[in-house]
């Protein structure tokens, strides 16, 4: 009979539905659960929330107002949740030797790097949130790998003021 194979692929769709909604609901709520660095505004409205795993880092990414090339601010999230500086990148050798000042050898990034430079930052940043400007200049970017980058600057109004902070188990 017709109708009994229309009712049974009915059946089908709406049961592979919801197993989909419960799997997307399910993912969220366990994104919740997970520490996450969050973006706020200058008067503390939330942005966005980026879940990050445990030990993940995430880079900022911008143009260099004095270079004009790009460059990125490395972090990982410390045990206490401290935002800690590791790896300065740049397009650019002179962004990481003159802006920055680093006190050791820049160094050729490992192929297939997005900057073409990297080197260890002159002194140890280690801060339990960071604030930044998202200017349309700078283009500042949040990078977490697996994620989307994030444009900061898009997010932001008259004021440019990010902080970004992890918040979330253990931190």
């Amino acid at each position: 009979d017709r109708r009994r194979g229309w009712r049974a692929g009915l059946a089908a769709v709406l049961a592979v539905g919801v197993v989909l909604a419960v799997a997307v609901l399910a993912s969220a709520v366990l994104d919740r659960a997970r520490p996450a660095l969050t973006v706020r505004d200058a008067d503390g409205a939330l942005l966005a929330r980026v879940p990050l795993s445990t030990g993940q880092g995430f880079a900022l990414r911008y143009r260099n107002s004095l270079y004009g090339t790009l460059a990125e601010e490395r972090f990982v999230v410390a045990e206490q949740g401290q935002l800690r500086l590791v790896e300065l990148a740049a397009d650019q050798l002179a962004v990481l030797e003159e802006y920055y000042a680093v006190t050791e050898p820049a160094m050729r990034a490992p192929r297939g790097s997005r900057r073409a430079w990297v080197a260890t930052p002159a002194r140890t940043v280690e801060l339990p949130e960071l604030t930044i400007a998202a200017t349309d200049l700078g283009e500042r970017t949040l990078l977490v790998p697996g994620r989307s980058p994030l444009p900061l600057w898009r997010l932001v109004e008259a004021d440019p003021t990010v902080v970004l902070q992890v918040e979330g188990a253990g931190a």
